[in-house]
């Protein structure tokens, strides 16, 4: 199949989506069939540089998500290269411009258009207008609409599917959780990061890593990193990454005097994750917006132990002790972390994780989304047909 997955966000920009897209054109290609990445223009892009089988149309930064691109043109000029691509599916991946655009194309080529819904806007609304100008209602009608007329809907997790429902759209739907490939985590040390990094090698070392945003509830975590030192002491946490909460978040660190036990690394690169994730004894995370929760499974992959707040998704995805355990309040968080940390060098049974992974494998993505593909295929040539039967009645 010729395939074109049209997104408003890619790489180089560091998001779960970006990494979502990544993973699946990876695993299509290998099944043998040709991607195309439709996507908006980057500062960070060199023109001058190839960039294989990738379409960047002309953006604009998002509105209260500086990081972020919004296309302000190109319909006609996608719906024309797609045309000469022949494309034989359309895959869109964000709801706005380039969502938009896919929808537009995927019609005047007569072929299926899929969507995958990676975001839970309502946990975000406070960043429009600090929440006084959309509400959920909105988010609501935006949901339906777009996804009005889709030939089908990947949805990551259970929490995404029963939130489409709830809105009530129609289109035909599929739980595919996004896979990771477990063979970048799983890689042997290839260079010793705690020396890098001057952290000593029996040093607990506990590990948040995401966009530094406030929903990521990163604060939660360093509040209660008094009573955590008061047991361990010498316990280091780590929080790589970068974003709008980075400011406020050293702040507090600082105000609290814990200088010594909490670390910022800034951003790190994609390829470097892995060592980040193998150099600690404990993945953690407070956010309660999580509907696919990349980092969760890039920890369980390199088979770090991961600590996350009660939900859904995260108690469906951490269902055994030996994968990690979830909490409701701080101090479940604080009994977790320290016994967690207390067990560090114990050997840990890997079979419950390993299954969880083949649940979750970039392959298994790859082959249940590209499977989907097929079937929205043969339903659209079938209602063409019917189409066409009734319009000769």
């Amino acid at each position: 199949m010729n395939i074109g997955i049209f997104t408003d966000t890619y790489f180089p920009q560091v998001s779960g989506v970006a990494t979502s897209i990544k993973t699946l054109r990876n695993e299509l290609e290998k099944e043998g069939h040709t991607v195309y990445i439709f996507t908006t223009t980057d500062p960070h892009v060199d023109k001058t540089v190839y960039e294989r089988n990738i379409f960047r149309f002309s953006s604009i930064p998002f509105v209260s998500f500086t990081d972020r691109r919004i296309a302000v043109r190109g319909l006609f000029q996608a719906y024309q290269v797609a045309k000469e691509l022949n494309l034989d599916v359309i895959h869109t991946q964000t709801e706005f411009s380039m969502g938009w655009i896919g929808k537009f194309v995927a019609r005047n080529l007569k072929v299926p258009c899929l969507h995958t819904y990676h975001t839970m806007y309502e946990d975000y609304l406070h960043y429009i207008a600090n929440g006084k100008l959309l509400k959920p209602y909105h988010v609501k009608q935006m949901t339906k609409t777009f996804a009005y007329h889709m030939s089908g809907i990947v949805a990551p997790s259970d929490r995404v599917q029963n939130l489409l429902q709830k809105y009530g759209v129609k289109s035909e739907m599929r739980i595919i959780p996004t896979g990771v490939d477990i063979s970048q985590f799983e890689q042997l040390e290839t260079e010793d990061y705690r020396s890098k990094l001057g952290i000593a090698e029996d040093r607990p070392v506990m590990l948040a890593l995401s966009r530094l945003a406030f929903e990521k509830n990163t604060k939660e975590i360093i509040d209660v990193m008094p009573a955590i030192v008061e047991k361990t002491p010498d316990i280091l946490f780590l929080i790589v990454g970068d974003g709008p909460a980075r400011e406020t978040l050293e702040e507090q660190v600082v105000s609290m005097n814990l200088e010594s036990n909490v670390r910022f690394t800034g951003e790190v690169d994609n390829d470097e994750v892995f060592h980040y994730y193998q150099l600690a004894d404990l993945f953690i995370s407070a956010s309660v917006t999580e509907s696919q929760g990349l980092t969760f499974i890039e920890a369980l992959a390199a088979g770090t132990p991961v600590l996350a707040k009660t939900g859904d998704y995260t108690d469906e995805l951490i269902d055994k002790p030996e994968i990690g355990k979830t909490f409701a309040s701080e101090d479940e968080m604080v009994t977790d972390v320290i016994d967690y940390l207390n067990k560090r060098d114990q050997v840990i049974d890997p079979e419950p994780r390993l299954n969880k992974l083949k649940e979750i494998s970039a392959a298994t993505f790859g082959s249940k989304v590209a499977a989907f593909y097929q079937d929205a295929q043969i339903q659209y040539v079938e209602l063409e047909e019917e189409d066409d039967e009734i319009s000769h009645l």
